[in-house]
């Protein structure tokens, strides 16, 4: 674990280069969702060719200094090799692709190394309000290089909680809307470096996620005094055989018990992703 932190500089240099490639294609309030440059993985699931360029920026710079660690991308064919390796990079280059198909500024790189099974390292960075979150195990975490922590508030009715864009529009929230204050905001991981920051509350999604989508914002959380699980209140473990996640529910910690005796009864959403690849292709 020693050396965990000198991954550090690499993360952020890796981070800082998607971005410039990122940014470079961003059109603040501009919709760019015809402009024919966008393909669909699956069902409301795009990808452009920033998602691509970034990938490849990170994997190249992150790779080229561990060739012998694992890796798990959003953007790359899946490997069973990773599932042998005692650490693995699990990376998401864009994650808020459809806020960044739609001009808005939230959406964030999202850089995690995993270690046996929890993340050791994180780096997010939202290139589009140069915001750049770290976290080391056991050392805190940090924007812009300034120490963060979550939110002390102690009760839901008094809470923030981030909602997801395309949830919301689906009426997902709908239940929820007199119980405490929706702050709707684009990206799972970019929300979860908010309330890490202290920026809000609480946010929790009962639509299936990918480990890529929250393995540096669930670092980023725990090392802010925050807590995350999922649904049953059990710690997410991450370099599983099938990346999926079925839900995800993170608090300032306070707030956490209350949040899960509110959603003990409540179903989970469906997965619109189904035509998505999930599994571990077998080369």
């Amino acid at each position: 674990m020693e050396d965990i932190e000198t991954h550090l500089p690499t993360m952020i240099q890796a981070a800082r280069a998607a971005g410039a490639l990122i940014k470079g294609q961003f059109r603040l309030g501009q919709d760019r969702s015809k402009c024919g440059k966008i393909l669909e993985k699956g069902p409301d699931h795009p990808v452009t060719q920033a998602d691509l360029e970034a990938n490849e920026a990170i994997r190249n710079l992150l790779m080229a200094s561990t060739p012998d660690y694992g890796w798990l991308s959003e953007e790359t064919a899946d490997s069973q090799d990773r599932l042998h390796k005692q650490r693995v990079w699990i990376v998401d280059p864009l994650d808020g692709t459809k806020e960044f198909i739609q001009g808005f500024p939230e959406f964030a790189v999202s850089i995690a190394l995993v270690e046996e099974g929890r993340p050791v390292c994180a780096c997010l960075y939202n290139p589009a309000k140069e915001e750049l979150f770290t976290a080391i195990a056991g050392k805190g975490s940090r924007k812009n290089d300034r120490p963060i922590q979550t939110s002390r508030t102690t009760q839901l009715k008094h809470a923030v909680c981030l909602t997801s864009r395309s949830e919301t529009s689906r009426g997902e929230w709908e239940p929820f809307k007199d119980e405490f204050t929706l702050k709707t905001t684009g990206s799972i991981a970019y929300k979860l470096a908010l309330l890490a920051s202290g920026a809000a509350d609480f946010t929790f999604t009962l639509t299936p996620k990918n480990e890529w989508d929250v393995a540096a914002g669930i670092l980023l959380v725990l090392e802010a005094h925050g807590q995350v699980t999922d649904k049953m209140g059990m710690r997410i473990s991450f370099n599983q055989p099938s990346p999926n996640l079925s839900a995800i529910l993170s608090s300032n910690g306070q707030l956490h018990p209350a949040l899960l005796r509110r959603l003990a009864s409540v179903p989970l959403n469906l997965d619109r992703r189904a035509t998505q690849p999930s599994t571990i292709a077998t080369t």
